[in-house]
């Protein structure tokens, strides 16, 4: 997994984020339990990248 795949976690992490806010704004129970499960889901891929990077030999 390289730097794309970094980029796409965060990315989700953000749009978690914004899903979740509108959903604040809105009042939408739906978006705002969507947005909290994509931000997770974001977070949770960037810890299992940083674990694999722990244990890539660096040359």
């Amino acid at each position: 997994m390289g730097a794309d795949d970094k980029v796409e976690n965060k990315a989700e992490e953000l749009k978690g984020r914004a899903k979740e806010a509108v959903g604040d704004a809105t009042g939408n129970e739906q978006w705002q339990a969507e947005g909290r499960a994509e931000q997770t889901k974001g977070s949770l891929k960037q810890a299992a990248e940083k674990v694999k990077d722990a244990f890539k030999p660096h040359s």
